[in-house]
This record gives C-alpha cells, structure tokens and sequence, in this order.
C-alpha cells in the first residue's frame, strides 16, 4: 500500500542543519529627526514575504515598516555574536508575553500566566533543534504514514533557582525526560559565580542537554554551569542553552567561551528582566 506523506513535512534540510534566521535592522527617520531602529524576523522561503532589505521592496512594504517603526524600537543584534544565537519569530504574540513580563505594574498572577507560555515557546522551539529520524506508523485506517520520531537521549539541567521556573514546561512536552540540577551563586568574598551543587543523570555524556536559565545577563553563571557539564564529559556542540531574555554582553561572553554551543531565546536587548526569579517564586 502507497505511503501517506505528512502534509507539512519538510522537504528542506533538517532544523537542525539549516542556518539560524538572521536578525535585519531598517532605519528610518524624517526630516532631521533621530533614526528608529526596528528588528525583523528573517522571513522563510515559502513565506512569499519579501526581505526587509529588498531593493525591490514596494512602497507598501514601506509604509508597512515604517509604521512598525512607530510601535516598536529594538537596539540591533551585534553581527559579532555568530550563527550559534538563534531567535523564536517575532510576532505580536510573543511581544505581548514580552511586554507583561517587564511591566513593572504586572499582578504575579499576570507575570507567571504569561511567563510559562512564553517558556513553553522556548521549550518547543528547543526540542525542534533535536535531531530526529524518519520512521513509518500505522494509522487506524490502516494507511502507511511516514512521519518522524526524535531521536532518544536527551534531558534537561536547570540553573537553579530560576532556571527551575523552565522544568515544568519541558515536562510537559517530554513527560519522562531526565532533569539534572546546578546551584550557583555569587562568591560574597570575590563576587565571582561559585558551585555549591550538581546533580545529573550518570550517563549525562552520552545525551543531548537543554540546558534551562531564563535571564542572560552577564552569562557568568552559564559559563560556569557549562564548565561543571564538560567535566561531567558533556561536549558544549550538544548544549542547547535555553533563555527568555539575554543581553548582547551575556550572548557573547558565552559564544567567546564556547563557540559550539547553541543558544535559544526570544530577545537580545541590553536591559534584561533581572527581576524575573524573584517575582516568578514570588519573593520581590
């Protein structure tokens, strides 16, 4: 019996072997007014949407941005970063979450809603850097489909205590997947990120680790934590380090100490949601 082809299989290379979308700046401006930066997703392929920097960009395109401009204004990506930052696609969804989770006036009911969808975004787009292989089911009909299956061997490390706040949501998208833990603080003597405690499943070298901590800032602490990994015999091209907010500063101090690592988050600004453990586990 012929095979049933998943609908919106891709035909295209695997996520994991394509190039990260790129971060595109456009500047716009009137009279002798300042100029208004605004971030872009890179739009895909089959999108049929034309590149922000198209010279054959139509003025309705223009209008379009240059109305965006108005609403939204987001420092640049540094180029300096590298491929190894990946973006989730902006979208007015995703600015929302964005939005009630640095709105001071946010009720914690608010902050926590908004901050685990945003996690579970995060999550998703995650597991979609995991490598997969093909395989063919059964359905009730008794049609061949062939579809995908991820491959086995994976867990999550969470950086405690924040870092937890993004355990809940990998569970529910992996119910039986491992979780190790790393607590790190700050030395009060030299003010440098020290490990108190590590735990993680005793085959952790052979898996693939996604690695959970919501708020880069420095990236410090994460260093840290994928040091404690690599003596545990993890190699930092199987990290996939996912986060809520990062600065430009933490993204690349992590990249300059690991250039094989993968980072995951949904916006790279120089003022990080700092507050965001402490309002989370409800301790402001």
């Amino acid at each position: 019996m012929e095979a049933m082809p998943c609908q919106n299989q891709r035909l295209g290379p695997r996520p994991q072997d394509e190039q990260p979308a790129a971060a595109t700046t456009t500047t716009t401006g009137g009279g002798g007014g300042g100029s208004r930066l605004i971030r872009f997703a890179e739009p895909s392929e089959d999108s049929g949407c034309p590149s922000p920097d198209s010279s054959s960009s139509s003025s309705n395109g223009v209008a379009a941005a240059t109305t965006a401009a108005a609403a939204v204004v987001v420092p640049p990506i540094p180029a300096e970063i590298g491929p190894q930052l990946k973006l989730l696609p902006m979208n007015d969804q995703l600015r929302e979450l964005q939005t009630i989770i640095r709105d001071k006036k946010s009720s914690r009911g608010d902050f926590v809603f908004s901050a685990d969808r945003l996690i579970r975004l995060v999550v998703e787009e995650g597991l979609n850097q995991l490598p997969y292989t093909e395989c063919t089911v059964t359905t009730p009909t008794g049609h061949k489909y062939e579809g995908v299956r991820f491959e086995k061997g994976n867990c999550g490390v969470s950086i405690m205590r924040s870092g937890e706040a993004m355990e809940q949501g990998l569970r529910d998208c992996c119910r039986s997947i491992r979780i190790g833990k790393i607590l790190i603080q700050s030395d009060e003597e030299t003010q440098r990120a020290k490990v108190y405690y590590a735990k993680f499943p005793p085959d952790i070298y052979r898996r693939k680790v996604l690695l959970m901590y919501p708020i880069l800032s420095t990236g410090n602490t994460v260093i840290e934590a994928v040091k404690v990994l690599v003596e545990h015999g993890v190699q930092p091209s199987v990290i996939i380090l996912l986060s809520l907010f990062s600065t430009p500063h933490g993204a690349k101090s992590i990249i300059q100490e690991f250039p094989e690592i993968t980072i995951l988050t949904t916006e790279v600004h120089p003022v990080a949601p700092t507050h965001f453990g402490q309002k989370y586990f409800g301790t402001d």
